[in-house]
């Protein structure tokens, strides 16, 4: 076997885990803006839920009846992190918050804290080893989202319950991108038993709260469909999934400070919001700190 055949081989994986955690940003980014989009409507936070993890459960019904609710191997407390930390508590926190926040601002409070505890965790809990060019990437995410802040408190003003929860749902999703990469499942199984168990949480919340699904206009419902269920509930966890297994979890957090930039952008020109020189310096901050932070600028070992 060549040293290239050697080289393509070793190439692959990590080139897939690019691949995937680019299409969770761009999905991301679509999904804070579907979102944002239904403060406008009469769909509640558990309406979405039901969409978004409805969806991908009837998809991947196969996957999760062969695995079972309780994966075999896993621990409960593995499980219950992934489930909390990307399934029902997750999305509830950030669906809420994001209602009250505008689109850029959201991207920053979760994209940028999701690489930063994410990391965090990674380094005070399982002793991982970050160099200087990363450190200095997460120094940027910090540096944006005090720019947002300091845009809050002496311009244009911001919910404190976007300031709270997205920076809480960004460690719930830490959590869950660390419990990931060591269950032992693979991102289609993941994804699976996620989506079945938080659908399964959201019957329950739409039985004892209610929900007005029925009586929301069809064209909406599908617009919530392709968004919240087929990429955000399915596409997205799936790549994201591959991203951590090829890439590690820290490396593979660190491109969701990307998130930023996109969802200051469509904000702006999709949904009228104004942006300002505070929110676009604060995106482009922010998202410049991922070449940083993902390692992609790191020094190489050299090769003999």
């Amino acid at each position: 076997m060549t040293a290239l055949s050697v080289s393509t081989r070793k190439a692959t994986p990590t080139a897939i885990g690019y691949a995937g955690a680019v299409v969770t940003v761009l999905i991301w980014a679509n999904w804070i803006l579907a979102t944002r989009h239904t403060a406008e409507t009469q769909m509640s936070t558990i309406d979405l839920g039901l969409i978004r993890y409805g969806v991908p459960a009837l998809v991947l019904a196969p996957v999760w009846w062969r695995t079972g609710l309780f994966p075999k191997g896993v621990p409960l407390r593995l499980l219950a992190l992934m489930v909390c930390g990307s399934g029902a508590l997750f999305f509830q926190l950030t669906t809420f918050a994001i209602q009250f926040t505008p689109a850029s601002s959201a991207g920053i409070l979760l994209g940028g804290s999701m690489p930063l505890a994410t990391a965090l965790i990674g380094v005070l809990l399982f002793r991982e080893r970050l160099d200087i060019t990363r450190w200095l990437g997460l120094g940027g995410i910090v540096a944006g989202v005090a720019i947002l802040l300091a845009r809050s408190l002496y311009g244009v003003q911001i919910s404190w319950t976007g300031f709270t929860l997205l920076p809480l749902a960004a460690v719930l999703w830490a959590s869950y991108t660390h419990a990931f990469r060591r269950s032992g499942l693979t991102a289609v199984q993941s994804s699976a038993v996620i989506a079945v168990w938080s659908f399964l949480i959201h019957l329950g919340l739409a039985a004892i709260f209610g929900s007005s699904l029925t009586s929301v206009p069809l064209p909406e419902i599908g617009l919530q469909i392709v968004s919240q269920g087929l990429l955000s509930g399915l596409a997205a966890t799936l790549a994201y999934g591959l991203a951590v297994q090829a890439l590690g979890g820290t490396q593979a957090a660190a491109f969701t400070a990307i998130t930023p930039v996109l969802a200051t952008i469509g904000g702006g020109f999709l949904l009228g919001e104004e942006i300002g020189v505070a929110g676009i310096a604060a995106a482009i901050v922010t998202g410049a700190g991922v070449a940083l932070s993902t390692g992609l600028l790191a020094r190489k070992p050299a090769q003999h």
